[in-house]
């Protein structure tokens, strides 16, 4: 039922061999499902090595054959989609629905970065003599490391994988130790596509040694991380003091401003799904809800009535729309943030406690009447818990929204045009949805600002992380 995990070195899969190892967990049953291998120093070595000694050749290969092999690579995803959904549903928990429509947006990762690996276009400027002839050429940066997060196992990695490789770079990727399969999957497939030796290698092991030895290696030239803000803060500080250039998408707390004149019904459903998306661990996840005086009670009662009816369950259960927590801390953060909520005199309107005997569940949350001041207002709850607020006038809910130093996702739910401008010009985040959620998709930039990270994993800015300039100038 669950695949046979490896990390790859020079296009070779390596088992544990003598290594240590970890076990990976099912978190609808807290059980082991896999033993993962992990690698050592000499391994991180030998990646090194590899990615190194296959830069030239890629870097060198025609843009269509990398673009071939992409292609190749999204076929076999779709073929697989069903295999690899199942993994990471064992692995990670979300309902494999969830799941195969991640496996399936890979695909579309690569079919698109093959498309524009093509189209890595330079220009001719203009010279002041006439004798002189001046272009510019945007090239491969070179060996890249990136590091994934547990909760979009295979997506988050294809993102970075995927462009990576289309603008002719090798990569060394750090794929997260709680949900493996995924990256097995997606390694052994673009190796099947095509994928010459040494131009993907990944990793398992000890996050904070692997990352410390790619980093300040003088081979990686280039740093790719998603995941939490103090973590991504530590890897920017480390690569900044190596001068390598960074992408960061880091953690988000994203403000839901819900105006009187919304359509409430209609936006207290879709929040309702969207929020309870992978059980609320998503960096986009809306996490502040802020709704205006007239419309406060209907929303609260028509959010808390979607939340309580959704099926929390085994993703791999017939119906489940709402899977487990990654682990038991992710529930004691729950337990915690709500714990404080009802100090501060919340009112727990839905939810509000572990569910089960088993695994790793907690149940969809609506706590009302929150101040300002509430843990769960200020910190990143990353799980099914919704902090629900009053507010009067626009102003006052931009200034609340823009209070702390998170800037990835935001929403707006109106139907004024005047205030949907207002909000998105006011608002401080990378990203605004209005009236809808349209995030994500691969042909738009998706990364924040402030303390949410810098750069993008999306559209075409995700490649431009992964080339540089040269200007030409000859006579």
């Amino acid at each position: 039922m669950y695949p046979s995990l490896t990390f790859t070195l020079d296009g070779t899969p390596i088992g544990a061999d003598g290594r240590a190892t970890r076990p990976v967990i099912n978190p609808a049953t807290g059980a082991a499902v896999g033993s993962l291998p992990c690698a050592t120093t000499r391994d991180v070595d030998a990646a090194l090595q590899s990615s190194q000694r296959a830069l030239p050749g890629w870097r060198r290969m025609s843009p269509l054959d990398r673009s071939a092999i992409l292609r190749r690579a999204a076929t076999l995803t779709r073929e697989r989609a069903s295999d690899i959904a199942r993994g990471i549903t064992l692995d990670e928990g979300k309902p494999l629905a969830e799941a195969l429509g991640e496996v399936m947006s890979c695909a579309e990762q690569f079919e698109w970065h093959a498309e524009e690996g093509r189209r890595i276009y330079g220009r001719v400027v203009p010279p002041r003599l006439p004798d002189v002839r001046q272009i510019v050429v945007r090239e491969p940066v070179g060996v890249c490391a990136a590091f994934t997060p547990w909760n979009f196992p295979m997506s988050q990695a294809v993102r970075k994988v995927a462009a990576a490789l289309a603008a002719g770079c090798t990569l060394i990727l750090k794929g997260p130790e709680e949900s493996p399969s995924a990256v097995v999957a997606m390694t052994a497939l673009l190796h099947e596509a095509g994928l010459p030796a040494g131009v993907l290698n990944t990793l398992w092991g000890d996050p904070a040694a692997i990352s410390t030895q790619l980093i300040t290696s003088p081979i990686v030239r280039k740093i790719s991380f998603t995941g939490s803000v103090p973590v991504g803060k530590q890897l920017a500080a480390l690569a900044g003091a190596h001068m390598k250039r960074t992408t960061m998408e880091l953690g988000g707390h994203s403000p839901v401003l819900v105006f009187d004149d919304a359509d409430i019904d209609r936006a207290a459903a879709m929040l309702a799904q969207f929020k309870l998306r992978n059980a609320g661990q998503v960096c986009v996840s809306p996490t502040r809800f802020y709704v205006q005086r007239g419309a406060y009670d209907r929303f609260v009662s028509a959010f808390a009535g979607a939340l309580s009816a959704i099926r929390v369950g085994d993703g791999l259960a017939d119906g489940t729309q709402m899977g487990p927590l990654a682990n038991v801390r992710r529930v004691q953060a729950m337990e915690a943030f709500v714990e404080d909520a009802v100090s501060r005199r919340a009112e727990v309107v839905t939810g509000g406690k572990r569910m089960g005997d088993s695994g790793f569940f907690y149940a969809p949350t609506v706590l009302a009447g929150i101040g300002d001041d509430a843990r769960i207002m200020n910190e990143e709850p990353f799980g099914p818990v919704v902090p629900v607020t009053r507010f009067d006038e626009i102003e006052e809910v931009l200034t609340r929204a823009n209070a702390l130093p998170f800037g990835l996702a935001s929403y707006v739910f109106t139907e004024s045009l005047k205030t949907a401008h207002a909000a998105s010009n006011g608002l401080e985040a990378g990203m605004v949805n209005i009236n809808h959620f349209g995030m994500g998709n691969v042909e738009t930039p998706f990364g924040g600002i402030k303390d949410s990270g810098m750069g993008s994993e999306g559209g075409t800015e995700s490649m431009d992380g992964y080339l540089q300039t040269k200007f030409i100038t000859q006579m």
